[in-house]
C-alpha cells in the first residue's frame, strides 16, 4: 500500500501554451494547487504569447500514444484530462485508450473553437469527437462555441439556460455521462448547466470582469478531474472546480502580464499578498 501522504496523479493530454496561461502548463499548475502529482502527454507545440498565436506544431499521434502509454505504465493515474487534441489521429489515440479503460475519470475539454470562431479541429475530427471519444467520457466541459459545434445549434441560440440545457443533453445522448455547458458570458452571473444521472444543475456565481481570462476553460477542466483524482463525486468536483476558477479570476484581475488576456490566479498569489 503506498504511504498516505502519496499525492495522487493525474494526467493532462493537450497541447502546450508558450505563454503559460493555458493548456498544459495551466493543467499542471491546477494539479499542483489541489495537491495532486501532474503528469503529460503532449499533443501539439504553440509559439503564442497573451496576444496572439503564432504557430502551431502537431506531433506525431505514434508519439502521442507513447507518451501516455509510458506514464500509464509507471503511475496509477486516477484522474484524466484532455485538451487540444490537433487532430483527427490523436483524437483516434485517445479514443483507444479511453476504449480499453486506460484513461480513468475522463474529463474531456472538446478545444474545437477559438474564442475568436476560429475552427481548431477540421470536420473529420469533430466526427471522431462525437462518435469515438465522447462515449468514454466521464464529463465533458464545452463552451458555448464547442457546445454549438457539437450540436449544430447556433451560438447565438445557446444564450440561455434552458437552450444551454438542450445542448447538455444533446451532448449527453453521444455517451458521455456528464456535460458541463459554460455559459460565463451570459449575464452579470455566470451559469453553468451540469446534464448528468441525476438530472440538471444550473450552477451560479458573479461573473468576474477582467481581460486576465486566458486558460479558464484549462483550468476548470483540469480541476475537476484533481478532484476526481482525490476520489470526489462528479458534482462535488465540478462545484469546487468553478469555485477555483472564480478565485483563480479574481486574484488575477488587476495583474498586468503581457499586453493581451493574462492568466489566472491558480496558486492564491495575490491572496498571500
Amino acid at each position: 500500500m503506498p504511504d498516505p501522504a502519496t499525492p495522487p496523479t493525474a494526467l493532462t493530454i493537450a497541447g502546450s501554451d508558450s505563454g503559460g496561461g493555458a493548456g498544459i502548463q495551466a493543467d499542471l499548475k491546477t494539479f499542483a494547487a489541489h495537491g495532486v502529482h501532474g503528469t503529460s502527454a503532449l499533443t501539439a507545440v504553440t509559439a503564442q504569447n497573451t496576444a496572439q498565436v503564432r504557430g502551431v506544431v502537431a506531433l506525431d499521434a505514434g508519439f502521442v500514444r507513447l507518451q501516455i502509454e509510458t506514464v500509464l505504465d509507471d503511475f496509477a493515474v486516477t484522474g484524466v484530462k484532455t485538451g487540444m487534441l490537433a487532430n483527427r489521429a490523436i483524437v483516434d489515440v485517445v479514443a483507444d485508450l479511453a476504449a480499453a479503460g486506460r484513461l480513468p475519470g475522463l474529463v474531456v475539454d472538446p478545444v474545437l473553437v477559438s474564442s475568436s470562431g476560429q475552427a481548431l479541429m477540421a470536420p473529420e475530427g469533430l466526427a471522431a469527437y462525437l462518435e469515438r471519444l465522447l462515449p468514454h467520457a466521464l464529463v465533458v466541459t464545452p463552451n458555448l462555441r464547442e457546445a454549438g459545434t457539437l450540436t449544430g445549434i447556433d451560438v447565438g441560440e445557446l444564450m440561455s439556460v434552458p437552450a444551454m440545457t438542450e445542448a447538455a443533453e444533446l451532448i449527453r445522448a453521444r455517451g458521455a455521462r456528464y456535460v458541463v455547458v459554460k455559459g460565463g458570458h451570459l449575464t452579470d452571473a455566470a451559469h453553468d448547466v451540469v446534464a448528468g444521472p441525476e438530472g440538471v444543475t444550473v450552477l451560479e456565481a458573479q461573473r468576474v470582469v477582467t481581460g486576465n481570462d486566458h486558460g479558464t476553460g484549462c483550468s476548470l477542466s483540469a480541476a475537476i478531474a484533481a478532484h476526481l483524482a482525490r476520489g470526489d463525486d462528479v458534482l462535488t468536483a465540478v462545484r469546487a472546480a468553478k469555485a477555483f476558477v472564480a478565485r483563480g479570476l479574481a486574484g488575477a484581475a488587476g495583474w498586468r502580464l503581457g499586453a493581451g488576456h493574462g492568466p489566472i490566479d491558480h496558486f492564491g498569489w495575490s491572496a498571500g499578498t
